[in-house]
C-alpha cells in the first residue's frame, strides 16, 4: 500500500483534489487513471479510500469511498532533542523517531549548543516523508525551538527524563520507565548538557538517566531512546 497525505481532508468531505505537485507525482509518475484507488491521510488518524475521478497532472480529483480511524497508542511520545551541527544528522533522527514511534518533537537551544537556528519547513516535509513511508495516519507534531530554561518550566504531564553522560547518579532508562505512560525526554548536543542545567532538570522533577554503557551522539542517543519506549511498550 502507498499512503498519501493531505491534511486538508477531513471524515466529512465527499471528495477532494491533490495539490499541483502531487497531482503530477499520481498521474505522471505513479501513472495512475481514473477509476485507481488511492489511500489517504490527513495526520489525524484517519485512512481514507479513494477513487480517482480525474487524472488530471495538475488537478487530480478523487472520491472517498470509505474511511477508518486508526486506534491511536495508550501513550505519548515528547523527544526533546538539541539540534546538531550538522543539519543532516538531526534530519535522520525526525525520519527514524516518525517511523519508529513519536507524537511530539522540540528542538532545544542548550549552553553547548553549536547550532541555534532550525530549517522548520525542511523538517516537517521529512515528518510527513516518513509518516507516509511507514504507513502511519497520525503526523508527529514539530514544535517551534525553545531555549532549555524556557522548556524545562513547562507544565508537562507524565514521565520526565534527561539523558546525559556526567559520572553521576542515573538510572537506566530501562529499568525507569513504566509502559503505557506519557513520556518526555531530553537530549542534548554533542557537548552534553551544562552541569548547571543538568541540576535545573532535576530541580523540575526529571528523572537522570542513561541510555547505555557507550557515549553515544545526539541523534542515536534520540533514536536509541525512541526505540526503547516503543519496545518496553510491546510487551
Amino acid at each position: 500500500m502507498q499512503l498519501f497525505y493531505n491534511p486538508g481532508i477531513t471524515e466529512n468531505y465527499p471528495d477532494f483534489s491533490f495539490s499541483r505537485e502531487e497531482s503530477k507525482h499520481i498521474v505522471r509518475v505513479l501513472r495512475k487513471k481514473e477509476g485507481d484507488t488511492l489511500h489517504i491521510t490527513n495526520g489525524e488518524g484517519w485512512l481514507f479510500t479513494a477513487n480517482i475521478v480525474n487524472a488530471n497532472p495538475n488537478k487530480c480529483k478523487a472520491k472517498i469511498v470509505s474511511k477508518e480511524l486508526q486506534v491511536k497508542r495508550s501513550y505519548k511520545v515528547h523527544m526533546v532533542v538539541a539540534p546538531t551541527k550538522m543539519n543532516d544528522r538531526y534530519e535522520w533522527f525526525l525520519e527514524k523517531a516518525t517511523e519508529i514511534g513519536v507524537d511530539t518533537i522540540t528542538p532545544i537551544i542548550c549552553d553547548n549548543s553549536e547550532r541555534k537556528v532550525v530549517k522548520v519547513e525542511r523538517f516537517n516535509k521529512i515528518i510527513q516523508s516518513a509518516m507516509k513511508q511507514s504507513l502511519q495516519c497520525y503526523l508527529p507534531k514539530l514544535n517551534d525551538v525553545r531555549g532549555f530554561r524556557e522548556f524545562i518550566e513547562l507544565d508537562l504531564t507524565g514521565q520526565k527524563f534527561i539523558a546525559h553522560c556526567e559520572e553521576t547518579d542515573r538510572k537506566s532508562l530501562k529499568n525507569a520507565l513504566k509502559p503505557n505512560q506519557d513520556v518526555t525526554i531530553l537530549i542534548g548536543p554533542e557537548g552534553d548538557f551544562s552541569t548547571k542545567e543538568i541540576e535545573t532538570a532535576i530541580i523540575n522533577e526529571f528523572v537522570p538517566i542513561t541510555l547505555g554503557k557507550t557515549r553515544l551522539r545526539t541523534e542515536t542517543a534520540a533514536m536509541v531512546a525512541c526505540h526503547s519506549i516503543a519496545f518496553a511498550n510491546e510487551f
